[in-house]
């Protein structure tokens, strides 16, 4: 089977990270995965971290750490570009999988949707929109309504992230479930994402596999 990663950061466009986008394609080769899913932040507080003065800037450097990576890659490892995306009216996290960059360039008020709205953005683009280690402290859970799945598996080592307290609720609402590593740092072992029968190529196969359900989730490191 194929392992594919939904959740890790390079420090090029997550200052939170301690590790680029080069060497994430080293940590990911060994670790055995086929293709791997680079969700940097995308949020109010990292736009200001970098002094940006446009969204448009800020969509610039981190579209850069993608394209790094998968230079970086080359055939040996698959790369697509997925987000970690904020808003400013609380501290909640979500993934989001899609063909997003000309939107995110054009939405100057982007930060000021809610997760309601931007998860009726989703539907229209056909994005797919996954709350991140919703029951982290800190996070307030997001109205099953307004999201299409849970992250049941976080990997980081940092958090308590009742993973599965998280798996729990996205089966009471029949919500997508996902995993991921939300690596930061070479020291913490890649753990999470999913199996597939067929190797994850497009943002579009991607969105369709996790749609069907045709995975199993990667949970190494699982300490529950």
């Amino acid at each position: 089977m194929f392992k594919t990663e939904l959740h890790c950061h390079s420090r090029d466009a997550s200052p939170c990270s301690t590790e680029s986008a080069e060497s994430l394609v080293e940590i990911y080769t060994k670790a055995g995965y086929d293709t791997v899913v680079l969700t940097n932040h995308f949020s109010p507080c990292v736009y200001d971290v970098y002094k940006c003065k446009s969204m448009n800037e800020y969509v610039d450097i981190f579209m850069d750490a993608y394209k790094r990576m998968k230079d970086a890659a080359g055939d040996r490892l698959t790369v697509l570009c997925g987000a970690e995306i904020r808003f400013n009216c609380d501290a909640n996290d979500y993934l989001v999988f899609g063909d997003f960059e000309e939107y995110f360039r054009s939405d100057s008020e982007l930060f000021n949707m809610t997760p309601k709205t931007f998860h009726e953005l989703c539907r229209q683009k056909g994005w797919l929109f996954i709350q991140a280690h919703p029951f982290r402290n800190g996070i307030t859970v997001t109205n099953p309504e307004y999201i299409d799945g849970i992250e049941v598996y976080n990997g980081h080592i940092g958090h308590a992230e009742r993973n599965f307290i998280a798996e729990q609720w996205a089966k009471e609402y029949g919500l997508t479930e996902t995993s991921g590593t939300d690596l930061h740092y070479a020291y913490v072992p890649a753990s999470g994402g999913i199996k597939t029968d067929e190797k994850i190529q497009s943002i579009e196969q991607l969105i369709k596999t996790l749609k069907n359900g045709r995975y199993k989730l990667l949970k190494e490191n699982d300490v529950r």
